[in-house]
């Protein structure tokens, strides 16, 4: 496909805060003209295989755009600790950095405003959200607050739990998901769960 007429396919991608080169195939479009592309300034590359549209302008406020991008620079990165609790809407702090997980034993330069935070038990709690038009890695809920008492401050911790303990409908917190993901990352959840049910 030439490249003139690749513009006009990949047009629905363009619209897209982010999109995949397996997206651009599905549509026909070659990597290479993916590459060709952003040579000439019609995309910009993420990182392999993510791309985005130069001219690209979310109608709305695009509160995340830099966590998108930060999570697609850092391979098999995942969204955690404090920025996930903002998404979840557990905590009123905003991350001055993007806290990105990775691998125990993983060699990485963080990239910039980005906070590199290396786990064992990488895949426990591993889930994917859509976040403005783009799917991305996170740590579900009950993860999210284990390692925020393992890892944050205690209030940081304690507050996160009573705010997805409070929760309703289908985002409220499962009791025995967070404890079985405790006792997986050897942290007494016990007395806090306590504290807040009694």
């Amino acid at each position: 496909m030439r490249p003139k007429n690749s513009l006009k396919t990949l047009a629905p991608l363009l619209k897209k805060a982010y999109f995949s080169s397996e997206e651009a195939r599905e549509l026909g479009v070659h990597p290479s003209v993916l590459g060709y592309y952003t040579k000439t300034g019609h995309l910009k590359r993420i990182r392999r295989g993510v791309y985005q549209a130069t001219q690209y302008e979310n109608p709305s406020a695009f509160r995340w755009e830099d966590l998108i991008e930060a999570v697609y620079s850092v391979k098999g990165g995942i969204i955690c600790l404090t920025s996930a609790l903002a998404i979840y809407e557990l905590t009123d702090e905003i991350p001055r950095k993007h806290w990105i997980a990775v691998q125990h034993g993983t060699s990485i330069k963080a990239p910039k405003q980005t906070k590199i935070v290396r786990l064992r038990n990488i895949k426990l709690g591993k889930t994917t959200i859509a976040l403005e038009g783009a799917v991305v890695s996170i740590f579900d809920m009950e993860r999210t607050i284990i390692d925020s008492f393992r890892l944050l401050s205690r209030e940081t911790a304690i507050k996160a739990l009573k705010e997805a303990y409070a929760k309703n409908g289908k985002n409220r917190l499962d009791l025995v998901k967070l404890e079985a993901y405790a006792k997986a990352l050897r942290f007494n959840i016990k007395p806090y769960l306590q504290s807040i049910t009694a």
